[in-house]
């Protein structure tokens, strides 16, 4: 038996009470909503391996049902966790240890001192980047002035 429901966002996902169908939007086992790893890698615009990757890295804990890789609604939460650590520059051990002691979905639940650190961190950075960027103007104005 199929049903089509809404996920709010306009997509329509099939659910079947019987268990998994495998090709379908949205898959439905115990109750549970599971994405393939297709669906997944779709949505939020990384490759199939960078899903296998974090996998095998235990960030994700996908279920099986033969060789299909399903991904559960907390799946999907830890995989938003995870590029939104790998955005604001965290490592992949650091969003490890954020996703252990994390139930709150995508918010950055962190001790006050390791984000301070981040920021110093990405300060750094970006002030190296600045100063790259400063030198690579003078050098095109240099080379501007040279072909005139």
């Amino acid at each position: 038996m199929e049903t089509r429901i809404d996920d709010g966002a306009g997509a329509q996902h099939r659910r079947l009470k019987e268990g998994v169908e495998i090709g379908g939007e949205q898959k439905e086992l115990d109750g549970e909503s599971y994405w393939t790893i297709g669906e997944l890698a779709r949505e939020f615009g990384i490759s199939l391996r960078t899903l296998r990757f974090y996998e095998d890295r235990g960030l994700l804990h996908p279920n099986r049902k033969g060789l299909t890789r399903l991904y559960s609604g907390r799946d999907r939460l830890d995989l938003q966790m995870i590029l939104k650590g790998k955005q604001l520059g965290f490592t992949l051990t650091e969003i490890h240890d954020m996703l252990k002691r994390d139930d709150s979905g995508v918010e950055l639940n962190l001790p006050a001192e390791q984000i301070a650190n981040q920021i110093r961190h990405i300060e750094r950075q970006l002030s190296a980047l600045e100063a790259a960027l400063a030198e690579l103007r003078l050098a095109h104005q240099r080379a501007i002035a040279q072909a005139a």
